[in-house]
């Protein structure tokens, strides 16, 4: 089982995220490369928010390939190409991680291979079987 640790005595986090996870020995772990929020289609959403939706639905794909669930993500990185996007981002991100949510980075970038593009997730995951 994870380990969530935000302890006293420092700053609490600024969102909805732990300032560490632990993982215990013998777990398996995962890396997902940065997911965009392209539909299967290949559309897309102008929205940052549904882009930020699509990225989280694959990583739940690539999670439940693996037999793991977003419940055994140990660490999010996420990038957005605009400040106004990182309400839209944060409101997402909670929806779909659990509570205690894991360590989490959020960053603002210059921009993303397409313009068309506002929204990058990656993670790594821990599951002890």
């Amino acid at each position: 089982m994870l380990s969530h640790h935000t302890p006293p005595g420092i700053h609490p986090p600024f969102a909805a995220y732990s300032h560490g996870v632990v993982v215990p020995p013998g777990a398996r772990w995962m890396v997902c490369s940065g997911q965009l929020g392209i539909g299967v289609d290949g559309a897309v959403p102008d929205d940052a928010g549904e882009q930020a939706r699509l990225c989280f639905e694959t990583i739940r794909v690539i999670l439940a390939e693996a037999g793991m669930a977003l419940t055994d993500i140990v660490r999010i990185n996420a990038f957005v190409s605009d400040r106004e996007y990182l309400k839209p981002y944060m409101a997402v991100r909670d929806r779909f991680v659990g509570n205690p949510p894991p360590a989490s980075t959020l960053m603002v970038v210059s921009g993303f291979a397409r313009p068309e593009f506002k929204v990058e997730v990656e993670v790594i995951a821990a599951k002890v079987d």
